[in-house]
């Protein structure tokens, strides 16, 4: 069919928009369907500036009128779904009147020596995706999440994300021995112990560990790293939220990089 001559959609009981309603609606439903759901333009415009070409791109029928000379050669196959139909996919209060659907992107290899984020059971998605868009913008290509840590392409990830799951290599589900692999020093961060950050020599490359919101990294990870990092918090809060922590973290790594 040709990217003009969109196929429409006008049921709501049609097989699309139930796949579409899982991967909006169920973290996980992206590893049984193989396919990930893009809401919202801003998440489409980032896959198409990594040169993602998905499988098919979804709109709203008010949307597709107005902006079909944009994204009528977006994807593989268009559809046009009725406004009210494509609303009820969506999990959110403001539903976005387009989307991409991509296939699952293949899960790569670790690299060993990469510049590296480890995620040890983080829970919160909010959380997951502002690390790794800090991860991309610090040049920390490469995400470990352990088993335990919130879906990486789930929707909830995906928004906070921002679209820097495009440009990273995501590697998740794994137990802490595939760690083993990596060859770069491992750095712990740790709110009671270890150097304070704006004194601490830091490796480069380096993996960092960020641990679960409540627990921290793990005894286990801990025994494994080379070094333990703490960041001075001279207002006297008990401790960072993960996400922030993580972005200073990062920070600290690229600018400490850049001097060299």
């Amino acid at each position: 069919m040709s990217p003009t001559e969109p196929h429409r959609i006008t049921s709501r009981d049609n097989p699309l928009l139930k796949d579409l309603r899982k991967l909006a609606q169920e973290p996980g439903a992206y590893r049984k369907l193989g396919r990930v759901w893009l809401e919202g333009d801003h998440l489409c415009r980032a896959a198409r500036e990594r040169n993602v070409r998905p499988a098919l791109a979804i709109f709203a029928e008010s949307f597709w009128t107005a902006s079909r000379f944009e994204w009528s050669d977006a994807a593989d196959k268009t559809v046009v779904v009725a406004d009210a139909l494509l609303a009820g996919v969506s999990g959110l209060e403001s539903p976005a009147p387009m989307g991409f659907v991509i296939d699952l992107p293949f899960r790569p290899d670790l690299q060993p020596d990469a510049a590296t984020v480890v995620l040890d059971r983080l829970q919160d998605a909010g959380n997951v995706g502002s690390i790794l868009r800090s991860a991309g913008a610090f040049g920390f290509r490469q995400i470990v999440a352990l088993k335990g840590t919130a879906a990486l392409w789930s929707p909830k990830v995906l928004r906070a994300g921002m679209g820097a799951h495009f440009g990273l290599r995501l590697i998740e589900g794994v137990d802490a021995e595939a760690l083993s692999m990596l060859t770069v020093p491992m750095v712990a961060t740790s709110s009671h112990r270890g150097d304070w950050l704006h004194q601490a020599k830091l490796p480069n490359p380096c993996a960092w560990l960020m641990g679960h919101e409540g627990q921290g990294v793990s005894a286990m990870l801990e025994a494994r790293a080379s070094q333990h990092i703490r960041i001075a918090q001279p207002g006297g809060e008990e401790s960072l939220n993960v996400a922030a922590a993580a972005a200073i973290c990062l920070h600290a790594s690229a600018a400490a990089a850049a001097g060299n």
